[in-house]
């Protein structure tokens, strides 16, 4: 049987959870996702999971913030000027913002306070510090992507 290890590609589906058991993320209803093991596609700790499962194996394993997201770090909220952002721009207290990096990366940042002229962003992650637990169940493992993998994690339309 094959079995998740470095340099294959797997299929899996995934429920992610709180601490309290509400859900922030799920394949459910959707292609499961591919990721190929140890190209850090996705958290470390959810590659590291899933490595030696096979084919219709499931598992629930929890994260600490070190394996996911990181811990929160509070120099990573900055503050905007209101004109640096597009003037039809009107951001609320807790709205996600995706960001764009000159080398046209994203990243997510959470709108934390509003002012007259500047707004208030908090960059770190919005599961950052948080533990977080995934159900997982793999559906294949292959040595090589399935045509129609976008390899991104891309959400279901």
């Amino acid at each position: 049987m094959n079995k998740a290890e470095k340099g294959k590609f797997v299929k899996v589906h995934y429920t992610g959870k709180y601490e309290n058991g509400d859900v922030f993320d799920s394949s459910s209803g959707c292609e499961p996702l591919e990721v190929q093991i140890g190209s850090g596609q996705v958290i470390p700790g959810f590659e590291k999971a899933l490595e030696g499962m096979g084919p219709s194996e499931k598992k629930s394993f929890t994260l600490e913030p070190s394996e996911a997201y990181g811990e929160r770090n509070d120099d990573l909220e900055q503050s905007f000027q209101r004109a640096d952002f597009p003037d039809d721009f009107d951001p609320e207290i807790g709205q996600v913002l995706i960001l764009q990096t000159p080398e046209q990366g994203q990243f997510p940042a959470t709108v934390k306070a509003l002012q007259e002229d500047s707004v208030l962003l908090d960059l770190n992650h919005p599961l950052a510090g948080k533990a977080i637990t995934f159900d997982v169940e793999v559906m294949e493992v292959a040595d090589q992507p399935s045509a129609s993998a976008c390899g991104c994690g891309c959400s279901c339309s």
